[in-house]
């Protein structure tokens, strides 16, 4: 469908006079109606800008509100990232980007006011000196004098035992720095893990606009892609799915939460394919389990659809049954995700409640028993600026960060696996797993786009 069908034209001043304010409503039209936004060169140039904006607004906000909290909080008195050139801390988006030529640092001081002093160090370039978020960007400095000035108690620097994105320093740059501190501050090193947690995981409003629209864009193509649009059944293979969603990322000048998509068959004795070249046939239960990456934020969901039979009009009973059964247990872990807990008194909290609802909860994951009952594991983690976030994580799989307390704007995937009998596969339980991405706020869980509510039938 045409998006010219939709616009009045304009002379030629009222062209040029309008046209950062027609932009968004292009954009928005070409989303809305699952148009690829590829827009002429005038256009695609102000979505390169609005993009940007937006990342140096969600910095400054991130600057102004969570950084003096998380710092404190933590006993942080100087906080420092080192980049090389061809070298970047995971963190290079959150900080700013900048074009480094050396060795930079980014660097983070309580002066005991109410803001934190950023300076950028070795570091420049439009996107960084333009973004207006530090007020130190210079190449010519001395860094033990910088730091001796400020003299601080503790310098938090990015290592870290347990999460990856916290762990950007590299042992050669550990070395150097050290040397270059040398002493009192080489002994007042410590490690950020905790810090950076915190950091990106506690969100502004800018942020969360920024991570629902990717959400919402990871949603549309996933629908679309279990669609008649995209699978011919007899014909389509599942990794002809998976191109298709690359194709769509490609052309929207999207990322991708976990490479290639995971699009797989599950059947009687579990999954039996995954984006290969399986063709998809009739009868067959597809999943995705995908993420995109829009303006530093990646999101993880799921969606399912069932190719109808010949004569049929809707999934088999057994098959619609299993996936209420996965919806009632949504709706416990909806209801009983609270601030205040740490992820580990919460995954006590749910597994009791999805107990106490008739569920049974799994040891193993994928590791079911022959009883009549649905049976269900969770992994409910953090998302964010990455697939699998690094805040508080109510998963089997995130032990350190099952310590960590739930705070307001923690944004987590809430994901689950319910495994209930059908009689269409014999009595073989049907794995239903769900995910979606939402906030927590003092009120609870909240979704941050229209949630799976429905098995998507492919005709």
């Amino acid at each position: 469908m045409m998006l010219s069908r939709f616009l009045t034209p304009l002379g030629s001043a009222a062209r040029a006079q309008n046209r950062r304010l027609a932009f968004p409503v292009v954009l928005m039209l070409a989303l809305a109606l699952g148009v690829p936004a590829v827009l002429p060169g005038g256009a695609q140039a102000q979505e390169a800008r609005r993009r940007w904006e937006m990342m140096a607004q969600i910095r400054r906000d991130k600057f102004d509100y969570v950084l003096p909290e998380v710092m404190r909080e933590n006993g942080v008195d100087m906080w420092i990232t080192v980049m090389r050139e061809g070298l970047h801390d995971p963190l290079y988006e959150d900080l700013g980007r900048g074009y480094i030529g050396g060795t930079a640092y980014y660097i983070f001081t309580d002066r005991g006011e109410h803001r934190i002093e950023r300076a950028a160090l070795g570091v420049d370039g439009y996107f960084l000196s333009e973004n207006g978020a530090y007020d130190i960007v210079t190449g010519q400095f001395d860094l033990k004098e910088f730091v001796s000035e400020r003299d601080p108690g503790t310098i938090a620097v990015n290592m870290a035992e347990n999460i990856g994105a916290a762990d950007g320093l590299s042992h050669t740059s550990y070395l150097n720095l050290v040397e270059t501190l040398g002493e009192p501050y080489a002994s007042r090193l410590v490690s950020a893990e905790k810090l950076i947690s915190d950091f990106r995981s506690r969100r502004v409003a800018t942020e969360i606009i920024a991570f629902g629209e990717t959400a919402e864009l990871s949603r549309h193509i996933a629908e679309r892609a279990l669609s008649n649009e995209v699978v011919t059944p007899g014909v389509t293979t599942l990794e002809e799915v998976g191109w298709w969603i690359m194709e769509e990322m490609r052309v929207r000048g999207l990322d991708t939460s976990f490479d290639m998509p995971s699009i797989y068959i599950t059947g009687p004795e579990g999954i039996e394919a995954v984006t290969n070249d399986r063709i998809i046939q009739r009868g067959d239960l597809i999943m995705i389990d995908w993420g995109v990456g829009l303006m530093n934020f990646y999101n993880d969901m799921k969606r399912i659809a069932y190719v109808l039979k010949e004569g049929e009009t809707a999934a088999p009973a057994g098959i619609q049954h299993a996936f209420d059964q996965g919806m009632k247990v949504r709706d416990v872990i909806r209801d009983n995700i609270k601030v205040g807990l740490t992820a580990a008194d919460t995954l006590e909290v749910l597994n009791t409640k999805i107990e106490e609802a008739g569920f049974t909860m799994m040891a193993n994951f994928n590791q079911t028993t022959d009883d009549d009952s649905t049976e269900v594991i969770i992994g409910c983690h953090s998302v964010g600026n990455t697939g699998h976030g690094i805040g508080p994580s109510i998963a089997w799989f995130n032990p350190k960060r099952l310590e960590f307390e739930i705070r307001p704007t923690n944004i987590f995937s809430i994901e689950l696996f319910a495994y209930t009998p059908a009689p269409e596969w014999g009595g073989a339980k049907v794995r239903i797993p769900l995910e979606d991405d939402a906030i927590v706020t003092e009120r609870g869980i909240e979704w941050l786009y229209p949630v799976n509510q429905r098995i998507l039938l492919i005709r």
